[in-house]
């Protein structure tokens, strides 16, 4: 039986594509109060606005391609039984190849309904020739088309499956992220004891109170080498 690596994934692995973060110098959040384009309220005052800052960061998506670091991630299937949990909302995990991918914040290339986004007969995949949300857009129920992000505030559907997966892992590794944000950063106390736990990131990330914890201070491409090396050994 193979032995499953479950990676968290965070802005971090996307830099290397050319994919902006939200946070950090020159983020997403630079051009627009994060309340105005990322909050029930911000959509609730202005659709419009909402809509016409994801249609533009899905076709930076499109044009986006894999880093090495998601590349090899993907590879590890061959050998491992993997499972990524992101909090990105951008689809490079699977561009890459990776089959099971859990996202905890949403999709950015998929639409869905604003009653109720989680409602899957109006949720939609969005392509690259037809990725743009046009104002006053409704879903199947009637309400008007919303991009398909967790936003702040809003509760996490799928953090329970995260936490499953967490807690089967006989290797945990997590990749650019700064372990600041709930509750994705509380996976790793679901984590069994004595599992081996792997962080990739450039940054001096606290990581007090985390025990079994090999820091790699390398960026995605490179950590993802240098923590293939070690899994060899």
């Amino acid at each position: 039986m193979k032995k499953k690596i479950v990676f968290l994934t965070g802005a971090g692995m996307s830099v290397e594509s050319g994919f902006k973060t939200f946070r950090g110098q020159d983020g997403l959040w630079e051009e627009y109060p994060v309340e105005q384009v990322a909050s029930h309220e911000g959509w609730e005052a202005d659709p419009e606005l909402v809509n016409r800052f994801y249609n533009g960061l899905r076709k930076k998506l499109f044009a986006a391609q894999p880093n090495e670091g998601h590349r090899l991630v993907a590879e590890l299937e061959k050998d491992y039984d993997v499972v990524v949990v992101t909090q990105n909302v951008d689809n490079l995990h699977e561009k890459a190849g990776s089959t099971r991918v859990v996202h905890l914040h949403g999709e950015l290339t998929k639409v869905c309904s604003s009653r109720d986004q989680f409602d899957e007969r109006y949720v939609r995949e969005l392509t690259e020739d037809d990725c743009e949300v046009q104002p006053g857009e409704k879903a199947g129920d009637g309400s008007l088309l919303r991009p398909f992000i967790v936003f702040f505030g809003e509760s996490v559907p799928m953090i329970g499956e995260a936490a499953e997966q967490a807690s089967k892992a006989d290797i945990f590794v997590i990749i650019g992220t700064s372990l600041n944000v709930y509750p994705a950063a509380g996976l790793v106390h679901y984590v069994r004891p004595g599992t081996p736990i792997y962080l990739i990131d450039p940054e001096n990330v606290s990581t007090a109170g985390i025990p079994n914890l090999t820091h790699i201070q390398k960026g995605a491409s490179k950590g993802m080498k240098e923590l293939i090396e070690q899994l060899k050994r």
